[in-house]
Order: structure tokens, then C-alpha cells, then sequence
């Protein structure tokens, strides 16, 4: 049993770094590894992979259709190539690209999107992408992780590169708690149990899984158990892990940073309607754009925190 009162913070530090730090140990451990930027060097942290091995860094400038092209062409080459940049970039901008290159014809890309969701914070509705998993996981053969934290986010990197095929590993820019543990292997397609829980599951993913961690220690004191999957792998979705928890609880919350429609949320519901029909709350963003503001000051305003998870367990018990 995993008591919710042994999962603690061990510092801060944005998600970005982790997969910056993750590719500088590429760059030295598999040659094959190449990485792409759209004239974002600094704000991915490729900056250590670039000077370790430049002949492996290709600058594509702000034209991501074309980086997709070349990430496609690499592969074909026996490259593992990482194509970066802003979520919004790197997806939205870019689809056609991907769901023809890249997921038509099963190409073992890796597009890796920082700055994603309302966390991206003051710049605004224009860059602050909340459509993006829904995107992606529409698309045939594409396997779409969100990582929680720093060391989440270092061995979900890693991890990939050994995976064939298309991947979008998504992340953040700001600051968010360190409660994972580099000790506990990362498995693409597996849920991570935070904790355990008989009388309500929370499903969260990304920037959400902290929150849900502060929410749970609330509900604990007023003697509510509630269980945490952190589900970093949308797709592949682990069905057993969920549907075993809902089993037990007979009650979800999904939350995530990202709309409502075509997220996390959705994909759950459709696997409960079908296998284990159940009553289902969301905190995710509900038809909006986003805005300008600092992180905290949207996730609050924008109902993505631990007040809102715990309200939401609160209203379904």
C-alpha cells in the first residue's frame, strides 16, 4: 500500500530542463540520436547537446513543416530524430506534416513539445496550445506521453529512443515539484500508482498530477481515501491499471491541463462506456482559449488546481 502522506516534494524545477538534461546523456550514450529545433535552442535546453555534438544538431530556423520533413527523411535514414519545439508549433502548425510523414507511414520520429497548455503563461492565448493530445492522439501509430515532473520528464527522453515509432512527448516551461523517483523505471504504456485509495480514483496527467497529490492529502484529513494513477502514457492508455482502480472506487475525477474535449478525459470516458460504465468528473479546461498571466494565476483562474480536484471529489462523495 502507498500511504498519499509518503509522497513529498524534493524541490522545483521545470520540466523543459529534465528533457534538456536527458538529451545532453543521449548525446554521449546513442549516436543515432539527432536532434531538430525550430530557432528555439535555449528554450528546449538543447544548449549541451548542441556543443557536444554539433554534427548531430540541425537548426531549422522557424519552419516547422520543414523540420518535420527532415525528422521524416532522417528516419528513413536510420537516424532517431527529435523534432523540438513550443507545443503550439510543433503540432497545431504543423499537422499535415506529421499525419503524413510521420503516422501515415510509421516513422520513428520523436516530436517533443515544451510550453504546452495554460502554463505557458504570459504569452498568451496564441501559444498556450490546450488542443494538442487530442491532436496527436487521433493520429494512427502515434504514442503520446505527458510527463509530472523533472525526473518524469528525463527518463520518459530516454526511454523513447529506445521505442520505434512515432512519439509526442509533451512538457512545460515553469517550475513544478520533484516527487518522482529516477529509481523507479519509466514504462511507456504503464500507469504510475501515486497512491492508494478505496473511495475515489483521480486520474491526472502532466502539471495535473501534483496538484491532485495536494488535493488527496486534504481529502485524507477529512477521512476521504482517494487514489492517484498518474497516467504519463495516453496512448497506449493502460486499461488495467484504471479499470482495476474503478473497480475498487467506483468514482473518477480525470485531470488535466488541456480541453476538455479530446484530452485525457475523453479518452477515459470512451474506455468506461464501453468496459465499466461509471460516474466521471473533469477538471480541465471547458471550450476556452486561454489568456495572458502568470501560470499560477491561470491554473487558478482556469479551475486546473488541487482547490478544484478536491471540490470536485468533495461534490461526487
Amino acid at each position: 500500500m502507498i500511504d498519499i502522506d509518503t509522497i513529498q516534494s524534493t524541490g522545483e524545477q521545470d520540466t523543459r530542463s529534465g528533457f534538456g538534461v536527458a538529451m545532453s546523456q543521449l548525446a554521449d550514450e546513442n549516436p543515432a540520436v539527432v536532434a531538430l529545433c525550430a530557432d528555439l535552442t535555449d528554450s528546449l535546453k538543447l544548449g549541451d547537446f548542441k556543443k557536444k555534438v554539433p554534427n548531430r544538431f540541425i537548426q531549422c530556423g522557424i519552419a516547422e513543416a520543414n523540420m518535420i520533413g527532415l525528422a521524416a527523411g532522417l528516419a528513413i535514414g536510420g537516424k532517431i530524430p527529435y523534432a523540438t519545439s513550443f507545443a503550439n508549433f510543433v503540432t497545431g502548425r504543423v499537422y499535415d506534416q506529421i499525419r503524413q510523414s510521420v503516422a501515415y507511414s510509421n516513422k520513428n520520429v520523436k516530436i517533443c513539445a515544451s510550453h504546452a497548455g495554460l502554463t505557458l503563461g504570459e504569452d498568451g492565448a496564441t501559444h498556450q496550445i490546450l488542443e494538442d493530445i487530442g491532436l496527436m492522439q487521433m493520429l494512427p501509430n502515434m504514442t503520446v506521453i505527458h510527463t509530472c515532473d523533472y525526473n518524469q520528464t528525463l527518463m520518459a527522453t530516454k526511454a523513447i529512443a529506445e521505442y520505434d515509432g512515432p512519439v509526442y512527448l509533451r512538457f512545460g516551461r515553469p517550475k513544478v515539484p520533484i516527487f518522482t523517483s529516477l529509481e523507479i523505471p519509466f514504462e511507456i504504456g504503464k500507469a504510475q500508482k501515486i497512491c492508494d485509495g478505496t473511495d475515489i480514483t483521480i486520474l491526472a496527467t502532466g502539471h495535473l498530477v501534483w496538484e491532485a497529490v495536494v488535493a488527496a492529502k486534504r481529502l485524507k484529513a477529512e477521512g476521504i481515501s482517494a487514489e492517484i494513477l498518474n497516467i504519463h502514457t495516453i496512448k497506449p492508455l493502460d486499461h488495467e491499471a484504471i479499470l482495476n482502480s474503478v473497480a475498487k472506487t467506483k468514482k473518477v475525477i480525470v485531470a488535466e491541463e488541456h480541453q476538455k474535449l479530446g484530452g485525457l478525459g475523453s479518452t477515459v470516458a470512451l474506455l468506461l462506456s464501453e468496459k465499466m460504465p461509471t460516474p466521471m468528473g473533469f477538471v480541465s479546461v471547458n471550450d476556452s482559449f486561454g489568456e495572458s498571466g502568470t501560470p499560477a494565476q491561470l491554473m487558478k483562474k482556469y479551475g486546473l488546481d488541487s482547490e478544484n480536484i478536491y471540490l470536485k471529489a468533495k461534490s461526487m462523495l
